[in-house]
């Protein structure tokens, strides 16, 4: 069981805010009523699973679902990327030394290891499972294709399946509805969703023929290549439309935005972070929130041909060097 909004901490944590302010926003997405936390090793050079480990200090171990990823670069070595046996078990084992803790309740593969056989991958999860150090396994970004194989491979290899996906999702970026959803409901899969407000773009801060807010993501370095498809006008005018949707339904934005995400079909929980703890106040407002048949219809008029939706453009690695 994991909470409707997921705190995640990916380009906060060890780089766009310091770790006194990190503790705050972590102290009051508990005391909203967050329970699941999601990290990786390659944020901020492991510096965020540190940060989140020293903020959770002294919080009850079984009242929360911590979840972290491997798969990209934490080193210059050959096997300090991917998911080969190796490289997943050593950095569970350095995931686990930087959050201080003994076991990780979600395990997950931060992208499809296209040098690895499937086989292994599995068997490396699983492996940690039996060691008691992951108690679930699941990917993320992974194709619908290679989610069908690898559990097609665990249950041939009576290994533990796996149980969740962390794909990116929103009202804009739509990728996987056509395969991925369809695939993960039949095979029990949930859906943790990264990206809900669309790299900050859904909460309407940013306005077509303005310059972005000071302080923004789009004006951080870490975070302004991954807002940059989205600050076109085309985009920033489809959204500026949502505006008065969003007030006749007695929600924010960015509140909207959230309750999209979280009524569609098979999404368990949706990622969000802060930088300031006021802003999860207002977020976690949205679980409350439920879109109505013609709320939906106006948000989809609204966007229109804007929204990502072809499964072609589901992310995938880069092959090693």
């Amino acid at each position: 069981m994991v909470s409707a909004l997921a705190y995640g901490n990916w380009l906060t944590h060890g780089a766009q805010i310091d770790e006194e302010l990190a503790v705050s926003c972590v102290h009051k997405a508990l005391d909203l009523g967050i329970t699941t936390f999601d990290t990786a090793d390659v944020y901020a050079a492991t510096k965020a699973e540190t940060v989140l480990g020293n903020a959770l200090k002294g919080v009850r171990r079984e009242s929360i679902v911590l979840c972290s990823k491997v798969y990209w670069p934490t080193g210059s070595g050959p096997n300090d990327r991917g998911l080969s046996a190796k490289h997943v078990i050593e950095s569970c084992n350095a995931t686990l030394r930087r959050l201080g803790t003994d076991y990780l309740d979600l395990y997950q593969a931060h992208r499809y290891d296209y040098e690895t056989p499937v086989e292994e991958v599995m068997m490396a999860f699983d492996q940690l499972v039996r060691q008691g150090k992951v108690i679930y396994f699941g990917v993320s970004e992974w194709k619908a294709t290679e989610i069908r194989e690898a559990n097609r491979t665990a249950r041939e290899l009576g290994l533990r399946r796996i149980t969740s996906n962390q794909p990116q999702y929103s009202m804009l970026w739509r990728v996987i509805e056509k395969e991925v959803v369809p695939l993960c409901l039949d095979e029990g899969i949930g859906q943790i969703v990264w990206s809900p407000l669309a790299q900050g773009v859904l909460t309407g801060k940013y306005r077509p023929g303005e310059p972005p807010p000071v302080g923004s993501r789009a004006t951080d370095t870490s975070g302004e290549a991954f807002i940059s498809r989205y600050l076109n006008t085309e985009v920033l005018d489809a959204v500026a439309r949502l505006s008065p949707i969003a007030s006749d339904a007695g929600m924010t934005v960015a509140q909207m935005a959230l309750a999209w995400v979280l009524s569609r079909p098979g999404i368990s929980a949706a990622i969000v972070g802060a930088t300031r703890p006021e802003q999860l106040e207002e977020n976690v407002k949205a679980v409350e929130k439920a879109i109505d048949e013609d709320t939906a219809g106006r948000i989809d008029e609204a966007l229109g041909s804007v929204v990502v939706s072809d499964p072609s453009l589901t992310q995938s690695p880069p092959t090693r060097p």
